[in-house]
């Protein structure tokens, strides 16, 4: 399994407009596309800003392609982030999981 992390940061002001925006756009999105183990959003307030860890998990590269196109490396922005965000990181990380029952 593959995960796909992104982080953003907006005023704590904005942080629950965006994280409801969030659930309408790239949380809804990555939940559709075939491949995608599920959906992880973490949120902390310091200093008068909201940050954002968006973990999205793959079961492969070609599923994460199904979802941001050929360049996987490419962070994927909705109309509104600009809006929102502080600013528009370009790169998302991607890690292997391993996971022990």
């Amino acid at each position: 399994m593959i995960a796909r992390i992104w982080r953003g940061a907006t005023l704590e002001s904005n942080a629950e407009r965006y994280m409801d925006y969030m659930e309408t756009t790239g949380v809804k999105d990555c939940r559709a596309t075939e491949g995608n183990r599920g959906v992880m959003v973490l949120r902390r307030t310091n200093q008068g800003q909201a940050e954002f860890v968006f973990v999205s998990l793959w079961e492969s590269q070609d599923a994460i392609r199904r979802f941001a196109g050929d360049d996987v490396e490419r962070a994927v922005y909705y109309p509104e982030d600009k809006e929102y965000l502080l600013a528009l990181e370009p790169k998302v990380e991607h890690w292997e999981v391993d996971i022990w029952k």
